[in-house]
């Protein structure tokens, strides 16, 4: 997909145009917010457009250089043309990545949750050590990672947990988590050495402003309970365990982590505020929705996305058939981005040649 050299003079002036009235000292309050958004938003653009521009312009000098009476400086000049063209296909490439359609959650902060599934003890174990490769992998981007809520097993693992992801770009880079996570391996509860297939499933999901949701006190229905399950010394001794009913949907969310009542109530909320805005984002995006699942998955929780074999040692990724013999590497973090950077460019390669079509 090339870009013309008007609509790169565009993104330009309007690039200049943001940086002016941000550094206009004028803006204030939700004005200057939004422009700071902009300017964020157009930033990658803009230089991406500068430097193809400045390497036509390069080539067309160098074009007006092959035509001159000197034939080393036409060598020269055809030379640094052929290798110039080769950069700018690429640039240009960059360029169309950067101004695809972006989802406007992308650089926002996450939820993730993460369930047992079928398996048992062994599901949860396996949910514990997906938290941990997420929690290194986010310690590896710098941001900071939260455990909201837990239920643990009796062993060590998780029933349920639903941790917050803080920093830049979080859903960006984890919003093809989403989905069912098989693992293939002898439990540590098998004393007969046979391989086991166990599941859990992932959701990620944007964590919305308070003004991107709104709930009201009426439509919500406020228990509160004595905690329960495998949690340490302080489960049992107070009513601290909140659960929270959105009545108009029926979206349950319970949170006992915390001693303080009031703690559990907040930590509640913003799950249930991420929830909410994740149905709201789905009902509004329609048939976007449905081109989304042509891509790269749905983040349908019920999608087998990937499975991790331990007898041999890889991390399969169903979506886009990418097999990686790591899976040590994977669970530590660190490989994780790998796997996530392949995802996201098949998305890309897939949304430039939709509008190709």
């Amino acid at each position: 997909m090339s870009v013309s050299d008007a609509r790169l003079a565009q993104i330009a002036a309007r690039f200049s145009e943001i940086e002016a009235r941000l550094a206009s000292g004028t803006l204030e309050g939700k004005d200057f917010i939004a422009a700071s958004r902009d300017y964020a938003e157009l930033e990658p653009v803009a230089k991406a457009a500068g430097l193809v521009e400045a390497m036509r312009a390069e080539l067309v000098a160098l074009g007006a250089m092959a035509e001159l009476d000197d034939p080393e400086m036409r060598e020269m000049a055809e030379e640094e043309s052929r290798v110039l063209k080769t950069d700018l296909e690429e640039a240009e490439h960059q360029l169309a990545i950067a101004m695809l359609p972006r989802d406007a959650a992308d650089s926002r902060s996450a939820m993730l949750e993460i369930r047992a599934g079928t398996g048992g003890d062994e599901a949860a174990l396996f949910a514990a050590d997906l938290l941990r490769m997420y929690e290194r992998f986010a310690a590896e981007q710098g941001w900071r990672i939260e455990v909201v809520s837990a239920n643990a097993s009796d062993i060590g693992g998780f029933k349920e947990v639903v941790a917050q992801i803080s920093g830049n770009g979080v859903f960006a880079k984890l919003k093809f988590e989403s989905g069912v996570h098989r693992v293939q391996r002898v439990p540590v509860t098998e004393s007969g050495g046979r391989i086991h297939t166990s599941a859990a499933t992932v959701a990620v999901l944007p964590e919305p402003d308070e003004v991107d949701v709104s709930i009201e006190d009426k439509d919500l229905k406020i228990d509160v309970y004595r905690a329960s399950g495998a949690g340490g010394q302080h489960v049992n001794t107070t009513d601290s365990a909140v659960r929270i009913t959105h009545l108009p949907t029926g979206t349950v969310v319970t949170c006992q982590d915390g001693r303080s009542q009031h703690k559990n109530k907040d930590k509640a909320m913003q799950v249930l505020r991420a929830r909410l805005f994740e149905a709201q984002r789905d009902a509004a995006q329609g048939a976007e929705a449905e081109a989304r699942r042509a891509m790269v998955g749905s983040g349908d929780r019920s999608e087998r996305i990937r499975t991790y074999n331990f007898p041999q040692g890889r991390v399969t990724d169903h979506r886009i058939n990418l097999t990686l013999h790591r899976l040590p590497e994977i669970l530590e973090g660190p490989g994780l981005g790998e796997l996530i950077d392949a995802l996201i460019a098949e998305d890309q390669a897939k949304r430039l040649a939709a509008l190709g079509e």
